[in-house]
């Protein structure tokens, strides 16, 4: 391959953070800190039940990765939470730099790292649009010339002249999206983001990507942890584990390295407060689903027609009436196969938790599982309020046979009970 075809090459890049709180926000608290360590002392302005870190523990987000990228691939990169995908568009986006390694980028990088990236609230949806045409270097006549195209494709044309501030995260998206496609970008680099929008934005998306890969010659970058739109979208596909790349090939090839990792790790323990929620609950929650528990049990492993028994722990800051639970359960391709509903748990006090409940795993058929855990009420006006989110809960394998031979792929992965013959009639053509 020419050198000229080349968008990006990374060569040995390692990225390395420094666990904990760097300073406590003002110079006293950073004495007092000092001073107690140094005495061998708790450090008075760390909150209880908060890891603390020595000085000198330090985490490699990126461990020595080697890519190249050609000019209008489709990439996919996967992965596990914390395996260094986001990290790594960041450091292709230039938010931060890395600790070691080189980067070479050939063209304009165009970046959605998460909801509202690049977007100034006080300013209008149009406001915004000059302005990241500005940050691409574009000029405004160059804008105008694209503007109609965005707003039309953003659907947001009725709130385009409203400060994005008052926009919802779908709107955000869709709005950030339009702009980024069809700006002047040689490179797209997508962290996730399109989660938040509509199933058919999404698909709207996906088909605007491919265009413009294959009519423009642009490159896309796409991260995501739905394994549909990664086959939809892209024609390669490369794996990260722990800060390390572990496959860079096939699409298929690598959504199936990304099920085994996850086979690997499906203990029955299961610590949610770092878990995956949605962006608006992963930050200052009230309520937290603290970590799930299955008992009697060393894996996440379940037989056919098994019911286990989850133990929920939750810290709540207020308290919560008439709390029910729901378990959704996700095939390995990211699909939503199922449902599990607790309902009229009781009353929680305010202060720390903890629910037990059964889950029925029968109706699955035998694969490997997602699951998410929700817990909600109705308020007074009998108003939808959902406490807690956990987005990425647990993960196990089901295990057994059907009665029959059961194909999940073209059936569906949920069998419901079988159909009742009430007349069969045969009739003799005339």
């Amino acid at each position: 391959m020419d050198e000229k075809d080349i968008a990006i090459k990374i060569v040995d890049l390692k990225k390395e953070y420094r666990l904990g709180v760097i300073g406590g926000g003002t110079l006293q608290g950073d004495i007092q800190s000092w001073w107690a360590r140094k005495r061998g002392k708790d450090d008075p302005n760390t909150q209880i039940g908060k890891k603390v870190y020595k000085n000198n523990e330090r985490f490699l987000a990126l461990d020595g990765i080697n890519l190249t990228i050609n000019k209008g691939e489709r990439i996919g990169i996967i992965g596990h939470n914390g395996a260094g995908k986001s990290t790594l568009l960041k450091i292709l986006s230039r938010v931060t730099a890395p600790t070691e390694g080189k980067i070479y980028v050939d063209g304009r990088i165009s970046s959605m790292l998460e909801v509202g990236t690049g977007f100034h609230g006080e300013l209008t949806g149009r406001e915004n649009i000059y302005l990241n045409g500005a940050i691409l270097g574009m000029s405004r006549a160059e804008v105008s010339k694209k503007i109609e195209q965005i707003i039309d494709f953003s659907e947001c044309r009725q709130f385009i002249d409203t400060p994005v501030k008052r926009y919802s995260s779908g709107m955000y998206v869709k709005l950030a999206f339009s702009v980024s496609a069809h700006l002047d970008a040689d490179i797209l680099v997508m962290d996730e983001v399109l989660a938040v929008g509509d199933v058919k934005f999404q698909m709207k998306c996906l088909e605007k990507m491919s265009e413009v890969s294959q009519s423009e010659g642009r490159t896309v970058l796409y991260v995501s942890h739905n394994m549909n739109t990664i086959r939809q979208l892209c024609d390669r596909c490369v794996v990260l584990d722990h800060g390390k790349l572990i496959f860079d090939g096939d699409v298929e090839k690598a959504i199936q390295m990304y099920s085994d990792i996850h086979k690997k790790d499906i203990s029955s323990f299961h610590d949610l407060r770092n878990a995956k929620r949605f962006s608006s609950r992963q930050d200052n929650r009230l309520v937290t689903l603290e970590s799930v528990e299955f008992l009697n049990k060393e894996r996440n492993s379940f037989s056919i027609g098994e019911i286990a028994t989850a133990r929920i722990m939750l810290n709540s800051e207020y308290d919560i009436k008439d709390a029910n639970l729901r378990f959704g359960f996700f095939d390995m391709y990211d699909r939503k196969v199922a449902s599990s509903v607790c309902l009229h748990i009781g009353d929680i006090q305010k202060g720390t938790s903890e629910l037990v409940v059964g889950v029925d795993f029968s109706g699955l058929v035998p694969s490997s599982y997602r699951g998410e855990i929700i817990l909600f009420s109705y308020d007074e006006f009998g108003v939808l309020v959902e406490h807690d989110i956990v987005l990425e809960a647990y993960y196990f394998d089901l295990e057994g046979k059907q009665n029959v031979d059961w194909n999940q792929l073209k059936w569906g992965s949920v069998r419901l009970g079988d159909m009742i013959k009430k007349s069969l009639k045969l009739t003799e053509d005339e």
